[in-house]
């Protein structure tokens, strides 16, 4: 059984990277999707944030108020510091189920998709290996501006608020270029890449 830890800045491909590794047959738990989830209408968290933030934050439908939350946690680093009280720890719980179903399972690889792997520390113990998919800034900025609707202000406040390039390049046991040439060159990365995970 190998752990795979994959991180990357917003825009960089991580996740396009995660459904390749799982075309492949590894196991991923996104810890994005996961969030996500505890903050939707109705999620795990939303009586928390209710609690700890006022009903303002949250929308008519019961979820998280996400542009209104962006906009306190750009004002306010201690917001964030708050949000993610309320939130890691239910990704930990759902990430450590979905994990013991795919050991149970018995798959030989387990890709653990975390945006923010570098930032929050714990995770690099429970990982084997850490693949960050890297890109260069304007890249980022293109891309999140592209599928967002997002302002360039906006990108750039979102990717200053994450680790930098260089903290998660030193924290990278594998670095998988992502610069945009072509879908196919990064397919042959992966190809490449899972050759060594048993895939």
């Amino acid at each position: 059984m190998q752990r795979l830890g994959l991180t990357g800045g917003i825009g960089s491909g991580k996740s396009t990277v995660a459904n390749l590794l799982r075309g492949h047959g590894a196991s991923v738990i996104d810890a994005d999707a996961i969030s996500r989830s505890t903050t939707g209408a109705g999620g795990s968290a939303i009586a928390r944030i209710t609690q700890c933030f006022g009903e303002e934050f949250v929308t008519k439908d019961g979820a998280l108020d996400r542009d209104r939350m962006r906009q306190a946690t750009f004002a306010d680093p201690k917001v964030r510091e708050r949000l993610e009280a309320i939130i890691h720890p239910l990704v930990g719980q759902e990430s450590a189920r979905q994990e013991a179903q795919a050991v149970a399972a018995g798959v030989r690889s387990i890709v653990f998709d975390i945006p923010l792997l570098v930032e929050s520390r714990r995770w690099r113990q429970r990982v084997d290996a850490v693949l960050v998919v890297d890109c260069v800034r304007a890249m980022q900025i293109e891309r999140v501006m592209a599928r967002s609707g997002l302002d360039k202000d906006a990108v750039e406040r979102i990717i200053d608020s994450q680790a930098s390039r260089g903290e998660r390049l030193r924290s990278a046991d594998m670095v998988l270029f992502n610069g945009g040439s072509s879908m196919s060159a990064l397919i042959t990365e992966v190809d490449q890449l899972v050759q060594r995970f048993g895939l």
